[in-house]
Order: structure tokens, then C-alpha cells, then sequence
């Protein structure tokens, strides 16, 4: 005697994935993605997942909420003002970058960078961790949960 079993699975609901190029008002997508080479300005956006910025690209985002991280590796210049990151922002190998007067549930992270980079005035619920930048990033006034490390110690 044969048994056939019928397993019932639940359809998979994929997130969709927004490109950017140009500008985002007061709208909500799930993620986000600043393709290589472009240029995205976000103004009070809300992002249901996480903001990617690729090669080359520059990101200009105001008073927007994400609900995961903004993910920056490459990038020419990113800016983040007046925003709330449910998870991380995290820059890497990249270019410059003015992280001001956010909220930040998880960790700032910048790595290898070779432009100016500016933290300040940020709330970071998570650590501070920068390391191998090129100039050393300046900034003042975070309030850092965590641990302020490496080149960030004193900001």
C-alpha cells in the first residue's frame, strides 16, 4: 500500500526591488536599489526593506524611514540627514559621505573609504565602527549605544 503525501506550502512573497534614479518624494517601496553610476535623491521616502547603493553611485536621502539598512559599497557620495535606519548603514570601499542628525537602531559602519566622511549628531542604538579610511572621519555629538571604535573613538 502506497501513501501519497500532499505538502502545502505557502505562496513565497518576494519584496519588490525599486530602482532609483532621480528623485523619490513621500512614497513607500520595498527595497531600493541606486544602480551604478546613478544618482537618487530621496525626500521623506519610506522604505519597507533595505537601500542598496552600487559603483559609482550617489544617494541624497532626507527625512526618509527605512525599515532594514542602507548598504553603500563603491559609492561616490552618500548622504543621509534627519533619517530613521530601522537596521544598519554601512559604507564600504567608497567615496565621501555626511551621515547627520539621524536615529540608527543597529550600527554605523564605515570601511576603506576614500573621501571625506562626516558623522554627527546621530543617535546609534548599536556601535560606531570605523576603520581604514582615508582621511579619518570627523564628526561630533553621536550618542553611541555601543562602542565607538577605531577611527570613530572620539567622535
Amino acid at each position: 500500500m502506497l501513501l501519497a503525501t500532499s505538502l502545502a506550502t505557502a505562496p513565497v512573497a518576494h519584496a519588490e526591488e525599486r530602482v532609483c534614479r532621480g528623485t523619490i518624494g513621500a512614497q513607500t517601496v520595498d527595497n531600493l536599489r541606486v544602480p551604478q553610476g546613478a544618482s537618487c535623491t530621496l525626500e521623506g521616502t519610506r522604505v519597507q526593506g533595505t537601500v542598496k547603493v552600487e559603483e559609482g553611485a550617489r544617494l541624497t536621502a532626507r527625512s526618509i524611514r527605512v525599515v532594514g539598512n542602507i548598504q553603500a559599497e563603491g559609492h561616490r557620495h552618500v548622504v543621509v540627514r534627519r533619517s530613521e535606519i530601522g537596521g544598519s548603514i554601512q559604507l564600504k570601499q567608497g567615496g565621501s559621505a555626511l551621515i547627520r542628525a539621524n536615529r540608527v537602531a543597529q550600527d554605523v559602519q564605515s570601511f576603506t573609504n576614500r573621501g571625506a566622511q562626516t558623522i554627527a549628531l546621530n543617535r546609534i542604538d548599536g556601535n560606531l565602527q570605523c576603520k581604514s579610511n582615508d582621511p579619518m572621519p570627523t564628526g561630533s555629538g553621536n550618542t553611541v549605544g555601543g562602542n565607538k571604535e577605531d577611527q570613530c573613538a572620539t567622535l
